[in-house]
């Protein structure tokens, strides 16, 4: 859902339009997250939710609460480890005319993450849980659901998103003063 945004704001910069934007009251980050939401994208958020109700009807497992509440917890997590990610990428714009095949190549670690990282080859493995992180987007999660998440585990996604969010502000900020925009 983020992605469409992410994508107009390079596009932006390497227009030079990203001046209207940066001269409003309002934090330049945040507006730039929001600006292009899908709305019709939480189709998919919903659908989601209905094949996993499904699925664990079918496994005929009760999720406790602290499963439930790890699931949450995970995946907000993983959902800021993403939107970092893409905050970082969408950065490098500033100094880089062209980044659009960096997102094609992210894209598709992105697809990747969405099977359980224990099905790929060490290397692969490695990649997309440490290279490009979107295998806590999506292991961590399903791993709280059936019960197999260990409290270092959430911690450590915790953590890390909490650090990637930090980080990818601050990349942010460093790469904003860079802007030369279409005034300079």
């Amino acid at each position: 859902m983020i992605q469409p945004s992410m994508q107009r704001l390079m596009e932006e910069v390497r227009l030079g339009t990203l001046d209207f934007t940066l001269t409003k009251p309002r934090d330049a980050q945040l507006l730039v997250s929001i600006r292009q939401v899908q709305i019709w994208k939480l189709i998919d958020v919903v659908m989601g939710l209905v094949v996993l109700g499904l699925a664990l009807a079918q496994l005929s497992r009760s999720i406790g609460a602290g499963q439930a509440l790890a699931f949450g917890v995970a995946l907000l997590a993983g959902a800021a480890i993403v939107y970092s990610f893409w905050v970082v990428l969408a950065t490098c714009s500033f100094w880089f005319v062209r980044v659009d095949n960096i997102l094609v190549v992210f894209q598709s670690m992105y697809e990747a993450g969405r099977w359980p990282v224990g099905l790929y080859p060490p290397w692969l493995k490695v990649a997309v849980t440490f290279l490009v992180p979107v295998a806590f987007a999506v292991t961590v999660p399903a791993e709280a659901l059936v019960g197999r998440l260990t409290a270092a585990t959430l911690l450590g996604s915790v953590a890390l998103s909490v650090i990637l969010l930090i980080g990818s502000r601050v990349f942010w900020i460093w790469g904003v003063k860079h802007y030369t925009g279409a005034s300079a």
